[in-house]
């Protein structure tokens, strides 16, 4: 009666066990999908915009001309989704699910251990939260969802090379029949390893080779098999790894260089000793399931046998899973100004300026300078540039990286868009397509160019693009209406400021990547009658801090501008700029009382911070004069550009 008992609550205990392995699996899945939902939305949205899926034959061709199209193909389909963050991350996590499933079935996994499961799921989880900057200069299209779909075909293969290789006879052991049967078996086997890569290979590149390698580790670790088929699996698994790629190479697939014919469906990331961190992950998904595949069979002799037994099943399991959510937490990309940036960016994609201006004001780092570009984007639009642009924080933080990233990248082709530099955002959209794939992103930008610059033809050709993928059809319709009305689009509150600022001209030449340095000396060396683009030229003058440069501009703004009270920026500039040199009399020109005061305080406060450093001088007049030009003209210098 007692023993019956303490199995009881033997037994009691390996539920318990059970159903908290259970829980905290799918419990896992949960947390992460509402984190990402929570606080990576803006993530998702520019995921799903550098992304590309459209539903046209030949768009399937071009990912054929590589291994591994099926899980581009198939990645790009779903990355689709995300852009209703919802419905995108609860694809994501039903892929993850049937992944943990397969796993379990493929590697016999007792309920009470799928906590092993959530090692290889955390390392796929870190591959795309872990990325930051490298979303931009990916080549590998469908990121987002190719190594949770290779690792499940991967998985599914192994499943059925398992179920293959333990059929058995109901006849006794060692009757002839049998014997026989296990010899077929085994060949069957055999040739199951080494045809599957054939098929496998062409479809999700080195996840097909992958389950090669997982499968030839089941039989290895098989107590059953004998030494002989052993070296002869082993022998057809290496030659399998080794013959189809290179086979493929050869006779299907050839744009692919011979170095990365095994590594086709993995990202590429330039390789140093601070880049090469970003593989972790991938090490550590195919370690975990080289681990899973050695304990193929042998989960049983762990079970909960004793109350002992049960705790040390528990604390291993909470261990663990404490791990996994540090790893996860600790690896999870938490940059301040990228994720602002992000946002920002959407803002200025729905032409949502205060919204930009509302990020801008909450700045808790240094902003990097698509911050500052976006942001003084935002302050001419609203028409508040000469008299805002300094009461935001300002800076040129790098952007935090391990590759050089370039303002281009992040936001370049939008702020060339918008300041009228047509040309110069069709050409990158250009370049940034046939280096990384052409992307949503991409063709919207390139249509809207098209629209601006009067090119039907083209922008009708963009238009149809955008019309074969999933979502993009109504931002397509809010557009397309302008084609062949290009009166209407010239009125249009949106378009009118772009059009205006193209008159100046738009001959393409080469801007060094450096945007900022660019479009500001493009405004004050270009020439148009334009009042706006004057504004521009003066305030491109400010940023300068080029006094020779300065005045004519100035005077030109103020003939163009006759009843417009002079911004308190130019303002500012002036005054300074009068006092600096006395070419200019400016005791008649009418500055604003503040002005006035603002300069006379700041010039009894440098004299008081005599002998201070520049670096020690800041945070003493930021509080008072950081919203003025005096400010930015002398505390604020040799800032570097990205």
């Amino acid at each position: 009666m007692l023993e019956l008992a303490k199995n009881f609550m033997i037994t009691k205990k390996g539920k318990k066990i059970v159903n908290f392995s259970l829980f905290t699996s799918l419990f896992s899945l949960l947390i992460v999908a509402g984190y990402l939902l929570a606080f990576e939305g803006e993530l998702l949205w520019k995921v799903q915009e550098l992304n590309l899926f459209l539903d046209t034959p030949l768009f399937l061709k071009q990912q054929m001309v590589t291994s591994g199209w099926l899980l581009t193909w198939l990645g790009c389909y779903f990355t689709e989704f995300l852009y209703h963050p919802w419905l995108g991350v609860t694809l994501l996590v039903a892929w993850w699910a049937v992944m943990l499933l397969v796993m379990a079935r493929a590697f016999r996994v007792p309920a009470q251990w799928t906590v092993v499961l959530l090692i290889p799921l955390a390392a796929i989880v870190i591959m795309n939260v872990d990325l930051g900057y490298w979303i931009y200069y990916l080549k590998l299209r469908g990121h987002f969802f190719v190594a949770t779909i290779g690792t499940t075909l991967a998985v599914a293969s192994v499943w059925g090379f398992r179920k293959l290789s333990i059929v058995r006879s109901a006849l006794p052991l060692g009757s002839s029949k049998n014997c026989q049967l296990s010899i077929v078996n085994c060949q069957l086997s055999i040739a199951y390893l080494f045809l599957s890569p054939a098929v496998l290979y062409p479809l999700i590149g080195f996840y097909g080779l992958l389950a090669t390698a997982l499968m030839a580790v089941l039989w290895l670790g098989s107590k059953e098999r004998t030494v002989s088929s052993r070296l002869v699996v082993l022998g057809v698994a290496l030659l399998s790894i080794i013959f189809w790629p290179l086979f493929y190479y050869n006779y299907v697939f050839c744009q692919t260089g011979i170095q990365n014919i095994w590594w086709t469906g993995l990202p590429l990331f330039v390789m140093d000793e601070e880049k090469s961190l970003y593989y972790l992950p991938y090490v550590v998904l195919v370690a975990s399931l080289l681990f899973l595949a050695v304990m193929c069979g042998r989960w049983k002799e762990s079970g909960v046998k004793s109350q002992k037994s049960g705790v040390m099943f528990l604390c291993v399991q909470v261990a663990v899973l404490a791990v996994v959510g540090f790893s996860v937490y600790h690896f999870w990309y938490k940059d301040y100004n990228f994720h602002k940036e992000l946002r920002m960016q959407q803002c200025v994609e729905r032409c949502d300026w205060l919204g930009v201006l509302d990020e801008a004001a909450e700045a808790d780092d240094e902003p990097t300078r698509a911050i500052v570009l976006m942001r003084n984007l935002a302050l001419f639009r609203l028409g508040r540039q000469g008299n805002e642009m300094y009461h935001y924080l300002t800076g040129a933080k790098a952007p935090n990286a391990p590759i050089p990233v370039s303002t281009m990248q992040v936001a370049g082709r939008a702020i060339y868009y918008n300041y009228g530099l047509v040309n110069y955002s069709h050409r990158w959209c250009l370049e940034e397509g046939v280096e990384y794939g052409f992307r949503a992103d991409h063709l919207k930008r390139l249509m809207l160019c098209a629209l601006v610059d009067g090119d039907d033809q083209e922008a009708r050709k963009y238009a149809g693009l955008l019309k074969h993928t999933r979502y993009h059809g109504e931002w397509v319709a809010k557009y397309e209406r302008f084609i062949g009305h290009h009166d209407q689009l010239t009125a249009d509150p949106e378009f009118e400021p772009i059009c205006r600022l193209m008159k100046s001209g738009d001959v393409l030449g080469s801007d060094q990547m450096l945007v900022e340095k660019f479009l500001m000396t493009q405004f004050v060396n270009g020439k148009s009658d334009d009042p706006l683009f004057k504004e521009q030229a003066l305030l491109s003058a400010l940023w300068m801090k080029d006094i020779q440069a300065f005045w004519p501009r100035f005077f030109d703004y103020a003939q163009s501008h006759p009843d417009v009270h002079m911004p308190t920026h130019f303002q500012e500039a002036a005054y300074l700029y009068g006092h600096l040199e006395k070419g200019v009399d400016i005791s008649v020109m009418p500055f604003d009382d503040q002005v006035k005061r603002d300069y006379d305080g700041f010039m009894a406060l440098a004299q008081q911070c005599a002998g201070m450093s520049e670096e020690q001088m800041r945070p003493v007049f930021y509080p008072h004069f950081g919203h003025t030009f005096y400010y930015e003209y002398y505390l604020v210098r040799n800032q570097k550009l990205y």
